[in-house]
Order: C-alpha cells, then structure tokens, then sequence
C-alpha cells in the first residue's frame, strides 16, 4: 500500500503538530517532487498490486481533482490496483462543494475521510477550523449526494468547550447522517501548538482526563449499541467498512510513503521517513536525492511496536507470532511482564492472542508501556 502526504493546509489548527504549510506557493514543484519520488522508489514495495492509496496531511482536498489525478497516474505508471483498492481522500468539509466532489466521481478516489472534528460551532474556533458548523453537516450529505457511500469522519472529544451533552449531540448527529465509519480521538496538548500557549497562558481550561474518559467509555457504548464495531481504540466501523488501510498498519503490512515527513516501513525490520522540510524535500528530488532516513529496527524495537500496535486493536497480540519472532530473553521478560496483569484482568488470552478487555482501552497505551523493553 502507499501514502501519500500532501503537506499544505489553508490555516494551521490549534492542536495540531503535524508537518505541512499554509503557502501554497511551491505545489506545482511539490507534485512534481513527489512523482520523481514515487519513480525512483517503486522498487521498494515487494507486492505491486495496491490494496489501498491514501492521501493524508495537511489537506489533501486542498489540491484540485486534476493534481490528484496526475499523482495517481504516477502511482500507476508502476503499480497496479487490486479489483477492490481503497483510494483514500483526506478532507476538510469547506473543500467539499458540488464541483469538486463531481470531479472526484470521475477519479479512483472511492473513499472519504472528512475531518468534521465536531458539529458545534464553539468547539470549531477552539480549534481553529477552517469550516463552520453547517459545513460540517452538508459536507457529509454533499458527499453521499454523489454517490460517495465509504465515507469516514474524524470527531474530538474532551474539549475545554465541550461536555458530555455536546458529545452526545454530535454522536447523535454522526449516526442520523450514516456514516459508516468513525475516528475518534481526545484532544490532546501537543508541544508548539497554539492549544498548548493558551493553556499555559491561562486563556484556555486544560481538558480534563476523567471527562474525556466518560466520552470515550459512551462513544463506545453509544456506538456499539448503533451497530458499529470498536476495532482500535480510536475507530469504529460498520461491517464491511472497517479503514483498509489502516488496519494494514496495525497488522504490520509493508507500506510505501511518499512526500515530506512521510514514513514508509518493509513489514519486517527497517523504517523510514522523508525530512519535514518542503523546500529541502523539493531541492533533493529535483537532483535525484531520496529526501530520507532509515534505520535498522532492533529486536527490542520490533517487540515495542507489536506490543503497542496490537494491543491496540481487537485481534491482539498473536503469541504464536510473538514466540517465532523474537528470542527466549525476550519471550521470558514478557511472561514476566504479562503474568500480573492477567491476573487482574487487565490483559486476557483469546484464541492465543493477547488482548485487553474493551473496558481499560482507555488506558491501552500506558498498558502497552508497562511491558516494553528498555
């Protein structure tokens, strides 16, 4: 599978620490970079015919029809798309207007990923949206107008200008629009995002852990109880709706990244990432320089990262897997590790994959933490 990261945003969000620009004063060069890249690392991806294309960001909606287009006629020059690939657009509900989705229905593009965020007005300044409120309804029916069923949007919960009332609303709002599937996250305070100077400053309230727990606890609820499945503890799908390319992530699937900051991974043991620099990325591929890092994943490193993702997620942790990867010291540091927590019910055994009970997903993080290596 491969990403695609278009890095340019028309306004910078206030929670946000994702790389991208709001110039977009160097796309045509960009684009241009990005094509060179995906050439000249169209080896790197063993299977050659795609299950899943994304763009993410930045906005990816920020592009026309047209440039996204060219960048899949480039992707195609050298791959080939399975009979039932998911083509991913990232979107802002301002760029969604009749013009540009009809265009899209002409284009691969066969799902959209709206960053809807919330359906009340003062959480969208809080967060320095580019789209009001009304937009964030008529985007979706806009969406599903022409023709666009795999629809996903992207909700925050436990802002300072929210409370559970309000969550219930926009939870409310999300299943009387049907759509499919849901990303769901708690607002966190990056480092070096507006968000965090207003905290410091004392202009804003922080968010508030206990509250963000109850949301998540009835998002979960509320959502199962709708006919969604929890499969990772920030998504939620109907049956047959479950992200495609996501899941690839979290089951440990090679992927290919393209565009400033993106990461690319083998499937077994060697990462890399393209420099979070626009200009730096578009100078190197202009001279035929891969703009990237890699490293070489230790056994230590490979163990984190299945631990973390997989407890994430209701398949787990295959311990079958876990025992023909890594070493015995490995292995017995984990039973260790393990033991405890199985005993108070916080880690369970199920058809030999290590899970964690729906009911401390919250915490699935710090959980996964305890059992690293270090």
């Amino acid at each position: 599978m491969i990403y695609i990261h278009i890095p340019f945003c028309k306004q910078k969000c206030s929670y946000c620490n994702f790389h991208f620009s709001t110039s977009l004063n160097f796309k045509d060069e960009m684009i241009r970079a990005m094509k060179t890249e995906i050439r000249l690392r169209k080896d790197e991806l063993q299977n050659k015919s795609l299950k899943s294309l994304y763009f993410g960001g930045g906005t990816p909606s920020i592009l026309s029809a047209d440039e996204i287009n060219s960048l899949i006629d480039e992707v195609l020059k050298y791959f080939s798309f399975d009979s039932d690939i998911e083509v991913t657009l990232e979107a802002n509900p301002d760029d969604l207007d009749k013009s540009f989705l009809k265009q899209l229905t002409q284009s691969p593009v066969n799902r959209l990923s709206i960053g809807t965020q919330s359906f009340f007005e003062e959480d969208l300044k809080l967060m320095n949206r580019a789209h009001n409120a009304s937009e964030a309804e008529d985007s979706i029916k806009r969406a599903q107008d022409f023709g666009f069923e795999n629809l996903s949007i992207d909700l925050i919960y436990g802002s300072p200008t929210s409370n559970m009332e309000i969550w219930k609303e926009n939870l409310n709002k999300t299943i009387a629009l049907e759509v499919p599937h849901i990303s769901s996250y708690a607002l966190t305070v990056e480092p070096k995002t507006a968000l965090e100077n207003w905290i410091s400053k004392g202009k804003v309230a922080s968010p508030r852990e206990e509250e963000q727990n109850n949301e998540f606890y009835y998002l979960s609820d509320f959502l199962k109880d709708n006919g969604f499945e929890h499969y990772e503890v920030s998504n939620f799908a109907k049956p047959g709706f479950y992200s495609r390319h996501n899941s690839a992530y979290w089951k440990y699937k090679e992927y290919l990244g393209i565009g400033p900051s993106a990461h690319s991974y083998n499937g077994f043991d060697v990462r890399s990432w393209n420099i979070a620099n626009n200009l730096q990325y578009i100078k190197k591929l202009d001279a035929g320089i891969l703009a990237k890092e890699e490293e070489l994943l230790s056994q230590q490193d490979q163990f984190n990262e299945m631990i973390m993702i997989g407890l994430r997620t209701i398949w787990g942790v295959d311990l079958e897997s876990l025992k023909n990867k890594f070493n015995d010291q490995i292995l017995e540091h984990f039973q260790n590790e393990i033991k405890s927590k199985i005993e108070e019910g916080i880690l369970i055994t199920e058809n030999n994959h290590l899970k964690i009970p729906e009911k401390h997903w919250f915490m699935a993080d710090g959980i996964a933490s305890d059992l690293f290596l270090v």
